[in-house]
């Protein structure tokens, strides 16, 4: 139940600050479009996200220890490659949805995975600030059952789409990204026998809103 009213606080909190932005970025001179114009802009940035919020949930039963850095180039106005380090704990499978099943006693694992992963991907803006961006997603990922022993290791390949907003803060030193994410792993292979067990009920994919922070820097 806490952890849904965080996620739902944070959804308020980017509606908010996106209808701020938008009426902010209304307010320029008419007919500018900044993808067309020539001038300077910050090539590189570093950020994260702001799910790292929910380590700091008090008591929560299924702490999801999350760990996010990305860091990034701007070849053009419109096209970005970028590089994300993932580090995360799950105790339940990742396709089940937020909702009444979410935290329902018998379907998380008895135990918890844990994923670290690396991820590549290409970000394509469009009209003012929104983009679109796919990246692959190589997960290095660890088993351990409720005695915390470790039951087993696999690699496997997802895949991330986003469809999303990318706000300027601060002169464009920094900026703000809300965003829908559609997450699909259409294989996974060597899971043990009862986290498959659990696992096998849910769909191959989820569906999830994002909050990314960044910082811009080197001028170009």
């Amino acid at each position: 139940m806490q952890r849904r009213i965080l996620f739902i606080s944070i959804v308020i909190l980017m509606i908010s600050n996106t209808l701020q932005l938008k009426a902010q970025e209304s307010e320029s001179p008419k007919g500018i479009n900044t993808f067309n114009k020539k001038t300077t802009y910050n090539k590189w940035f570093v950020g994260s996200s702001f799910l790292m919020l929910g380590n700091f949930i008090p008591e929560d039963p299924n702490p999801l220890k999350y760990f996010q850095l990305n860091f990034g180039y701007r070849i053009t106005l419109r096209d970005v490659v970028q590089f994300r380090f993932k580090k995360s704990q799950y105790a339940w499978p990742l396709g089940i949805p937020f909702g009444p099943d979410f935290d329902m006693p018998g379907l998380n694992y008895l135990g918890y995975e844990r994923k670290l992963a690396p991820q590549i991907g290409y970000k394509r803006f469009w009209r003012k600030g929104d983009y679109s961006s796919v990246y692959i997603l190589n997960a290095f990922e660890k088993y351990v059952d409720e005695n915390k022993k470790k039951i087993g290791n696999r690699f496997n390949l997802y895949t991330d789409f986003y469809l999303g907003f990318h706000s300027k803060l601060f002169k464009d030193m920094f900026f703000f990204e809300p965003a829908i994410d559609i997450s699909y792993w259409p294989i996974r292979t060597g899971i043990p026998k009862f986290f498959n067990g659990v696992e096998s009920q849910w769909s191959n994919y989820s569906i999830q809103s994002t909050k990314d922070l960044g910082f811009k820097f080197l001028c170009s």
